[in-house]
């Protein structure tokens, strides 16, 4: 957990008012269902049902417990689950040792994307977060599948500077 966030905060879009707060071990539900709300993820298997629970449950609990790690999760007016995104601090060698902040598992629910949720979110890590955590840069990656995710972080502001590589195990 990253203690030098101050959540929960509240953020305005064109949805409303929605709050950003840290994930607690009652959202997994909600986080499954979030992450498997799209054909990417569905396509890698996330179902968001039950059968995915103990991997996630594990997987949260490490995340929560990791003190460079924390995983946000946004609720809407009516205290719904609406999108979810981890932040990991990566203090480095490079740049003249830089520290990063690096964003992960962006989701807005397919129901409410289009409606500022993801804007008003992304504008907090970049000028609140950052900052708060001291870090020079924010970085991210996306998957080459996901366009419309392109556009969004370029019309923040985002450079697609870097190619990324995987291994997979």
């Amino acid at each position: 957990m990253l203690s030098a966030l101050a959540v929960p905060v509240a953020l305005s879009s064109r949805a409303g008012e929605v709050q950003l707060r840290r994930a607690v071990p009652a959202d997994l539900s909600g986080l499954m269902v979030l992450l498997a709300d799209d054909p990417i993820s569905a396509a890698r298997g996330d179902r968001g049902d039950d059968s995915d629970g103990t991997a996630y449950a594990a997987a949260l609990r490490s995340v929560l417990e990791a003190p460079l790690n924390d995983l946000l999760v946004v609720d809407d007016a009516e205290g719904r689950l609406v999108g979810t995104l981890q932040l990991t601090v990566i203090p480095g060698m490079a740049r003249r040792g830089a520290t990063r902040l690096l964003v992960e598992a962006v989701r807005v629910a397919s129901t409410e994307r289009s409606a500022g949720i993801g804007t008003a979110v992304m504008q907090w890590v970049m000028h609140v977060a950052a900052p708060a955590t001291g870090a020079s840069l924010v970085q991210l990656t996306s998957d080459a599948a996901r366009v419309d995710a392109h556009r969004f972080y370029t019309r923040l502001g985002f450079v697609d500077s870097h190619i990324g590589f995987k291994y997979a195990l």
